[in-house]
């Protein structure tokens, strides 16, 4: 089996489409149908049911797929290892981070990270944090830039970078308005605008709320907190956000009693290599630290 192959494989049960993963590994579809036919060839079975436009894999496939990802990380992990011995900081970087730490954090660090290191391809990738966590789970990316998660997998390794402490803002137009310091309970009696349910965001709020006997009420959720800042100026209700994202668009409060902080970092995979690219990227952003 040739490594092409097997990628060819994984890109088409990721995506459930032949159309997509070829445009995802940048090759042509007959391409990456010959490559998956070969396959099938070789192992004298089918690895996907074909009905209709819909791709499913086979009995076959889903115990294909597993060891395939096993042995693509291997084979990358072992790249990483050789190229390491060079010393050089070169190659390409793939990184999963979220939106906002794309917006708030990673500016300055990504400016001076590609003014020094200019023989680093990175390959950028923004996403939620907890599916930045999959990828590198899956050895999709080599290191995440993420929320860290309060129940780490036991696959992931996590660095602590930054503090984000988490404060309750409204509107301009708010009830709350004119006051400095809000009762926990009184949040409950307005409606809340929070991170999506399953987040590590959305569990820091949820866990603090839970310590008082409290359920927010949550009108709306969303994965993204800068949609979250401005449905809160528009006066759509109140909401809990990092204090980075202050200004005088919105109206930020002290909570009694609610003092709760997420921290943000780097994930990698405790069982594969960093490539001298990701070690240079982790020695940076300790340096950015609060």
């Amino acid at each position: 089996m040739e490594i092409t192959a097997l990628k060819a494989f994984i890109a088409v049960a990721e995506n459930s489409s032949f159309s997509i993963a070829a445009d995802k590994i940048f090759i042509t579809q007959p391409a990456i149908s010959k490559r998956i036919a070969i396959l099938e060839s070789q192992l004298s079975t089918s690895l996907f049911d074909r009905i209709g436009r819909q791709i499913q894999l086979t009995e076959a496939g889903r115990a294909l797929l597993p060891r395939a990802l096993k042995i693509i990380n291997e084979v990358d992990d072992s790249r990483r290892a050789i190229a390491n011995l060079s010393h050089k900081i070169e190659g390409k970087l793939s990184i999963g981070t979220s939106h906002h730490i794309g917006l708030h954090r990673l500016p300055p660090v990504l400016r001076e990270y590609i003014q020094r290191y200019p023989d680093v391809e990175l390959d950028l990738n923004f996403m939620d944090s907890e599916e930045a966590c999959r990828a590198v789970e899956r050895g999709e990316v080599e290191l995440g830039i993420v929320t860290l998660p309060l129940n780490p997998n036991e696959h992931l390794n996590l660095m602590p970078v930054w503090k984000d402490r988490l404060q309750l803002i409204t509107g301009k137009d708010h009830p709350f308005v004119g006051r400095k310091m809000i009762k926990i309970e009184e949040l409950a009696q307005h409606p809340a605008i929070l991170p999506a349910s399953g987040t590590y965001t959305r569990q820091l709020v949820e866990n603090a709320f839970a310590k008082c006997g409290i359920t927010p009420k949550s009108v709306i959720d969303t994965n993204y907190l800068e949609t979250i800042k401005m449905l809160v100026s528009v006066g759509m209700g109140w909401s809990i956000l990092p204090t980075s994202m202050l200004d005088k668009t919105i109206v930020s409060y002290e909570v009694e009693p609610f003092n709760i902080s997420r921290q943000l970092g780097s994930v990698t995979h405790v069982r594969y290599t960093l490539s001298n690219a990701a070690v240079a990227m982790q020695e940076m952003i300790k340096q950015t630290h609060d």
